[in-house]
């Protein structure tokens, strides 16, 4: 690994701890993520010849923190930075700030910036904008082509999303314990947003979106690290990892859509898999359930099926009917009824969606969910209605080529649910 290489890594992985840490200092994020820039370009400076700090996140704050002072002293004509020699020797400083960066110091600054950037004034997207430039560091540029829209305009989204939060005076004192947990579920559902972005992606955005994934999973391990025993956390992680592990089966060599029930399951990651089924596992043993884990729990049922005739139709529609009392949804019904259709048959499952035509008028699995129900009990006509109006909502080329092809098949019998 060169020196390039490294430096790379250990910047990437200090930089929420270190923003984190700026941000409280300096109250301001476009301050906060200046003043880590110019650490990092002192590191690059400075590393490859001093060789790495004994904390590397302690030694960006240290010297960000500086560089951030330094800049407003210039504004005032006052004395500059010290020189390079002098911010290269920093063990004793660093090491003195490395004692003081306690447990809950810690947890409270990197839940302060991810909080920050999903705060409640932001719409969804500049939530995710935000997160992705602020936390993860990633460049505008491939922000921008990941959601597919001009390089200035995500600029100028991020901008706007940095306005409103100036403007919403959030508070940087440390939250209390109710509010810290409050603040933790609203990054947890920020995260699920990122890993969603990426998920929910069509074949031909799969290269620029796919690893939206990868990202939130990598900032709900680090929230993994800072609160350990928050079983909802490991059950987020367990359901990113587990959907995750599906990625390269979810569509062929045509960028058609393949169902969950014929997927490869040769190809699915039995490492990703392996590793969310033991953080469901350690999650459930705290006894304390959560939608994240019963969302993860029916991943899990379908990871552990060794074919698609073996998975446990029954206890699934037993998890989603938990969840619809949890965290009653439109969409969680839909998803109960496909379990439904599965376990019960389609005349149950078309009873079940039947009051959320109104809530799911705009909502392509619905539309797509109940024409398969009403093809299965020779409802044709009514079918062909449903999967017109799925096709024109439908989001990507994938999801339409599918639904024609139910159309296609009207009347066969063995209809497919896109669950």
């Amino acid at each position: 690994m060169s020196d390039l290489d490294w430096i790379e890594q250990a910047l990437t992985g200090a930089r929420p701890v270190a923003v984190a840490a700026l941000l409280r200092y300096f109250r301001n994020l476009d301050t906060a993520e200046e003043a880590f820039q110019e650490a990092c370009l002192r590191a690059l400076a400075s590393w490859p010849k001093n060789g790495p700090p004994r904390d590397t996140a302690a030694w960006l704050i240290l010297v960000g923190r500086n560089a951030g002072v330094d800049a407003a002293r210039k504004r005032s004509r006052l004395e500059a930075l010290p020189d390079e020699e002098r911010l290269s020797d920093l063990e004793d400083a660093e090491s003195a700030l490395a004692e003081r960066l306690d447990g809950s110091q810690y947890r409270d600054d990197i839940l302060r910036l991810l909080f920050i950037c999903c705060h409640p004034d932001l719409p969804r997207t500049q939530q995710i904008a935000l997160a992705l430039r602020i936390v993860s560091g990633l460049p505008v540029a491939r922000i921008a082509h990941a959601f597919l829209v001009g390089e200035s305009a995500m600029e100028q989204r991020i901008t706007r999303a940095k306005g409103r939060v100036a403007k919403a005076a959030v508070p940087f004192e440390a939250p209390g314990p109710a509010e810290r947990t409050e603040r933790l579920a609203a990054v947890a559902a920020m995260l699920y947003l990122v890993f969603n972005e990426g998920y929910s992606a069509g074949y031909d955005q799969t290269a620029a979106r796919a690893p939206l994934c990868d990202e939130a999973i990598r900032l709900v391990r680090l929230l993994q690290k800072i609160f350990p025993g928050e079983p909802e956390i490991m059950g987020l992680a367990a359901l990113m990892l587990l959907q995750h592990a599906r990625t390269a089966a979810r569509f062929d060599a045509h960028g058609a859509v393949v169902l969950l029930e014929d997927q490869d399951r040769a190809a699915w990651d039995r490492g990703m898999i392996g590793e969310g089924l033991a953080l469901l596992d350690k999650a459930m043993r705290h006894n304390r359930p959560g939608p994240y884990q019963i969302q993860a729990a029916v991943a899990a049922l379908h990871a552990r099926a060794a074919t698609a005739a073996e998975t446990d139709w029954p206890q699934i529609d037993h998890l989603y009917a938990s969840l619809e009392r949890m965290q009653p949804s439109p969409v969680v019904t839909l998803n109960r009824a496909v379990a439904v259709f599965k376990a019960r048959g389609p005349a149950d499952a078309l009873a079940l969606i039947a009051p959320l035509e109104k809530d799911l008028a705009g909502y392509f699995y619905f539309h797509g969910a109940r024409g398969a129900f009403l093809n299965e009990l020779g409802r044709r006509e009514e079918a062909r209605v449903s999967f017109d109006r799925a096709i024109a909502l439908a989001g990507t080329a994938a999801e339409a080529a599918f639904i024609r092809m139910q159309l296609d098949g009207l009347g066969e019998g063995g209809a497919r649910v896109a669950g």
